[in-house]
């Protein structure tokens, strides 16, 4: 298939090319946070690629060498959003896109993947790692969680202990002990990443499209409960964000210093 970019995108690049297409998250000055109607254009990446029969794969990047992604842009007021979505960005949309994309989904990471990037690392199909990757969860640091895909799903592929972990500790792996853990498939040196993923999706394009969509659907047919529970859970994440309590994470990041929650907590009478 001849190469091609879409320019229509403000904060991703999209390619095509020797049947993969690549989305690029391209704010690396923000070590690539997710800000209002990022979420859209990625979403409408990964289904403008779904629905082409050219193409084999769909590949998750970042911009840069710092970060493959960080979840949300702390700039964006959680109370303030005004898009689509539970909590005012179409997180749930992009999820279901991953899922639903009949091509396998595989994330190529460099540097952090932290917060939503993780849980965008977990329901990619496959993830391939540089070693200078590193990911983790911030959300309890933060007032926050990514409930659904985030903590269910995120449990079924590391396990629970390390799930829990992961979640309610809110330390950082670096790419070897990801690896271990079974949340990424490969890891390779820094300059071999680009080529070893260029690998992979040669390989699934020798593949019969139609058996991996079905293997892909029979996969995620097992789990598919999960979208009830993530649907669930940005509800309950919505009235939080309204909370003195959640919002006394962000209020904490930014003056630097360790966050009380407790003093900010609803005890009720």
């Amino acid at each position: 298939m001849p190469d091609s970019q879409d320019s229509k995108y403000r904060d991703i690049i999209y390619e095509e090319k020797n049947h993969t297409a690549t989305i690029t998250f391209n704010r690396p000055d923000r070590l690539n946070a997710f800000r209002e109607g990022m979420y859209e254009e990625v979403t409408d990446a990964i289904i403008e690629a779904s629905w082409n029969k050219q193409i084999s794969a769909i590949v998750l990047t970042g911009a840069g060498n710092r970060a493959f992604g960080v979840g949300g842009d702390l700039g964006d007021k959680k109370k303030g959003r005004r898009g689509k979505g539970t909590i005012g960005v179409p997180v749930e949309d992009l999820h279901s896109a991953i899922r639903d994309a009949p091509q396998p989904v595989i994330a190529k990471v460099r540097g952090y993947a932290i917060g939503g990037g993780n849980v965008l690392c977990t329901l990619c199909d496959l993830t391939i790692a540089s070693d200078n990757a590193i990911f983790g969860q911030v959300g309890p640091k933060m007032g926050s969680v990514d409930p659904g895909y985030g903590t269910a799903y995120l449990a079924r592929v590391v396990g629970e202990k390390k799930a829990r972990e992961m979640w309610y500790l809110c330390r950082r792996y670096p790419a070897q002990e990801a690896l271990a853990m079974g949340l990424v498939n490969a890891v390779v040196p820094d300059d071999e990443l680009d080529a070893e993923v260029d690998r992979w999706c040669a390989e699934l394009a020798l593949r019969s499209p139609t058996a991996i969509a079905i293997a892909k659907r029979t996969f995620n047919a097992d789990s598919e409960s999960i979208r009830g529970i993530s649907r669930l859970g940005f509800e309950a994440v919505r009235m939080m964000y309204d909370t003195d309590e959640s919002k006394e994470g962000g209020a904490s990041m930014r003056e630097k210093r360790d966050p009380d929650f407790r003093a900010h907590m609803n005890l009720g009478d």
